[in-house]
């Protein structure tokens, strides 16, 4: 039965079958040019649960980028049932200039829910908040590691949400891992509300993979069919599935010593008690320091820096 239910959103009316590609404008640069945070809607003919996918928060963190740019591509977000918004550059002021920061030097995952009155990270929040978040139902924020470290696909959850817990297993990343919600980012703000938000981390800065952009794009099918927004079984045919590995607790080593970084292990490898991670050495060949990995577990994050700091985070190590 087609919809007959009213959606507006940013003061545009969302009709049923219908495409829209929407401007979020909270806010000018200092030459007073004018930005625009692109918004895509896609609605269904049938009324079903709303569906956000949210990247580049952290405007350098470009695989999520490149997940949700395949993603509207392929043409996979035109819902049957539903509808699905797509927010491919969130923070544009930081993607322009392949920053994590807004132009306020805030971090705008740390600025949620926002205020009106507040920074301009925060007015953006605030703006986000009153804006978008009413409308979805669920939310995929797609994420990469912060600076060098790239970390293995893995969809991360309070621990307190047996829901969450079954969309984390459908979408099925590689790693499931409790996480405790940072005070305010986007996450908790939602959670906060009734929104259910599967935080997606994969990758690192600066940087494509492959291997995360198909499970990024993958898990996202899954979770639509799942939420019955689209029937995906031919293309769900294709892929291979296996269990993904829930990560109790984790921990991250660290360097002791200062210099140039090798590392002998694999991103999502499991490994043992006494295996060689790598080496941090001088540039001048006086010494060789091997790190060694302290107990069982799955690497769950590595540091891809070549040149590392005494007390660096160097590998994540996670623990079912």
């Amino acid at each position: 039965m087609r919809s007959t239910r009213e959606i507006s959103i940013l003061g545009e009316q969302i009709l049923p079958g219908k495409k829209y590609i929407l401007n979020l404008d909270i806010a000018r640069l200092h030459t007073q040019t004018k930005i625009e945070i692109p918004v895509i809607i896609e609605r269904g003919r049938v009324d079903g649960p709303v569906l956000l996918l949210n990247a580049g928060i952290h405007g350098n963190e470009l695989n999520g980028v490149e997940i949700v740019r395949e993603l509207l591509a392929r043409k996979y977000t035109r819902p049957q049932k539903g509808m699905v918004i797509c927010i491919p550059t969130l923070n544009v002021f930081g993607f322009l200039n392949q920053k994590r920061e807004f132009p306020d030097g805030k971090d705008l995952n740390r600025s949620f829910p926002g205020s009106k009155s507040g920074s301009l990270a925060s007015i953006f929040a605030a703006t986000m908040m009153n804006e978008i978040v009413p409308h979805m139902d669920y939310c995929v924020d797609f994420h990469t590691g912060g600076a060098r470290r790239f970390n293995s696909s893995q969809i991360r959850i309070a621990r307190d949400s047996p829901e969450l817990l079954t969309l984390a297993n459908v979408f099925n990343s590689r790693f499931i891992v409790y996480a405790s919600q940072r005070e305010k980012s986007f996450r908790q703000a939602a959670n906060l509300i009734g929104k259910k938000v599967l935080l997606f981390e994969g990758g690192k800065s600066l940087d494509f993979n492959q291997r995360i952009t198909r499970r990024g794009v993958n898990g996202t099918l899954k979770l639509m069919h799942h939420l019955g927004m689209r029937d995906f079984s031919n293309e769900l045919a294709e892929m291979k599935t296996e269990r993904s590995i829930v990560i109790e607790k984790s921990i991250w080593l660290r360097a002791k010593y200062g210099g140039l970084f090798r590392f002998f292990q694999k991103d999502g490898a499991w490994v043992k008690k006494g295996d060689l991670i790598g080496i941090i050495s001088d540039p001048y060949g006086k010494f060789e320091y091997k790190i060694k990995i302290p107990q069982d577990g799955y690497i769950i994050g590595l540091n891809h820096a070549p040149v590392v700091y005494k007390g660096d985070a160097i590998l994540h190590l996670g623990f079912e």
